[in-house]
């Protein structure tokens, strides 16, 4: 499932939950890591950005 967050640069990202390997907090907001090296930033909070991506589905009850 795809989640919409908004862009360090100010535009729209969509973002693949199940792709979602790390997030971190960054100073320009919160980073989404992916495999492979791949990164998006965005500006919402790390804890929205969490809560978002879990209510998603994508990921296992641990």
């Amino acid at each position: 499932m795809f989640v919409k967050f908004t862009g360090a640069d100010r535009t729209a990202t969509a973002v693949n939950a199940a792709q979602v390997t790390f997030v971190s907090l960054v100073s320009e907001g919160t980073r989404i890591r992916f495999g492979e090296g791949r990164a998006v930033t965005v500006v919402e909070p790390l804890e929205e950005v969490i809560e978002r991506l879990n209510r998603t589905g994508s990921f296992p009850d641990i």
